[in-house]
């Protein structure tokens, strides 16, 4: 078991576990760090930027989840500077970010959205250029779309080092950078075995269930019209039963 160090977040005197990092203390003891590419045991990237904190001494902001703490470490994780510097990063993040939060699955769930209401992002400072890909829906299971992806990395982490099937991964560089599968191909081509542990680790709309209802509606309504059918009964009326007769429709 690793020994206590002594450090300060926001001024609060803590003792944490030497091994942990400026974030893992913070989260332990009830202090709010945002972040994107972190999930817990899985991904510990440092690519969105959006754990950054200021610490004493430091001649940058440094990123919170993978910054280890030390004895006597100071940190300040909301000083203005630190507030500032996170909004640009999210406004930079959504400046490439297919913004039809109404009408996508995570709408009111996506932490994106949510980290854009918390720090009053409500506008975009930053326009250019953004990449336009094609939606690959051929999985039986699972639809990509890279055009919400925010490239933290979760998903691929998750397929690599948890799951063991490595089937997406970082593809290109710079502003082309996404992830993808090897050479191209539809997911339902890779070694993909549909767990979904990929859907649950995405923090934005990029990955997705593929949605049967409306095939089921129509399955029913299909169902429903071939059950009605029309049968003729002779006329209890007539007496000539072999003559008479009246028409019903019956809902089998």
């Amino acid at each position: 078991m690793a020994d206590n160090v002594n450090i300060k977040i926001n001024g609060i005197e803590l003792s944490v576990p030497a091994d942990y990092t400026v974030l893992e203390a913070a989260r332990e003891n009830g202090i709010d760090i945002p972040t994107l590419c972190y999930l817990k045991d899985i991904s510990k990237t440092g690519s969105c930027r959006m754990c950054i904190v200021e610490i004493k001494g430091a001649r940058a902001l440094q990123a919170a989840c993978v910054y280890p703490v030390s004895e006597g470490l100071e940190v300040m994780t909301n000083t203005k500077k630190v507030r500032d510097q996170r909004r640009v990063t999210l406004e930079l993040l959504l400046s490439t970010h297919e913004k039809k939060c109404l009408s996508c699955i995570r709408n009111k769930s996506c932490e994106l959205q949510s980290l854009s209401e918390e720090l009053g992002v409500d506008s975009i400072a930053f326009e250019g250029d953004m990449n336009s890909f094609e939606i690959d829906d051929v999985s039986p299971s699972i639809v990509r779309d890279n055009n919400k992806c925010i490239l933290c990395r979760r998903c691929v982490n998750m397929c690599k080092d948890v799951q063991t099937v490595a089937v997406i991964d970082t593809m290109q560089r710079g502003f082309n950078t996404r992830v993808g599968t090897a050479f191209e191909k539809a997911l339902s081509d890779t070694a993909c075995v549909n767990c979904g542990q990929c859907i649950v680790s995405c923090p934005t709309g990029a990955l997705r269930e593929k949605d049967n209802t409306q095939e089921i509606w129509d399955a029913i309504s299909g169902c429903e019209s071939r059950s009605r059918r029309r049968v003729r009964i002779p006329d209890r009326n007539s007496g000539d039963r072999k003559n008479g007769s009246r028409t019903e429709a019956f809902g089998i």
